[in-house]
């Protein structure tokens, strides 16, 4: 049984070992995007994921998708194609643009969780300095990127797209590349997905998870 949540921003959040095994990691409905209450959540494991139409639902899902900086597995093409620098890389240059061509439906997707209200959560959790983007353009226009949730040292990456070959991936790098230089010692992936686990992430129970993502975001 999931939980409803308290009406106040900062109201506590039930204890992510509670959360349903079907569906995976389902925790807690309702509250709200607010950034005391997005802060709450992420330091403690738990992510907002739900329809348009749908209460605000809240996840921590067991397994847990993790991807250590170091353990990055870069590809021979993706190497050749890093080496050709026939893109241009930015970092938290156009949030909004980002979010906006994650939200935009994909071949392997008709429709989007990234609705309105989520845009506007995130972009105001941006303009607060807690959600980075980074961009993958070509001839100036923006092809690739990904965005997400920087608290201490972890990042936690919310979605990414790419409209040419690879240039989600580039931008996973580039990712990864700014969290070697910014210490940033944990990248949570979430969901497992092949394509995540052939660049190096690793699945990792919720319970050790949790311990090393408190030893992250507990400084801040």
């Amino acid at each position: 049984m999931f939980f409803k949540l308290e009406t106040s921003s900062d109201a506590p959040f039930p204890d992510p070992a509670l959360a349903e095994t079907n569906p995976n990691g389902l925790l807690a409905v309702g509250g709200d995007l607010t950034i005391p209450r997005l802060l709450n959540a992420y330091k403690k494991g738990i992510f907002p994921w739900y329809s348009e139409g749908d209460p605000i639902l809240w996840w921590s899902p067991n397994p847990r998708l993790i991807l250590k900086p170091q353990d990055l597995h870069i590809s021979r093409s993706l190497q050749k194609l890093i080496r050709q620098q026939k893109f241009d890389i930015t970092i938290n240059q156009c949030f909004e643009q980002v979010i906006n061509a994650c939200a935009q439906p994909a071949k392997e997707r008709e429709t989007t969780w990234i609705t309105d209200e989520i845009k506007q959560a995130y972009i105001d959790f941006h303009k607060a300095g807690f959600a980075l983007s980074f961009e993958i353009w070509f001839e100036k226009k923006l092809v690739g990127g990904l965005y997400g949730v920087c608290i201490g040292q972890a990042f936690f990456g919310e979605s990414m797209f790419s409209l040419m070959s690879n240039t989600s991936k580039l931008a996973l790098v580039t990712l990864v590349e700014y969290a070697l230089k910014h210490n940033i010692q944990l990248i949570d992936c979430q969901m497992t997905t092949p394509h995540l686990l052939s660049m190096g992430a690793k699945e990792m129970s919720r319970a050790c998870f949790l311990k090393e993502l408190k030893n992250k975001v507990s400084f801040v």
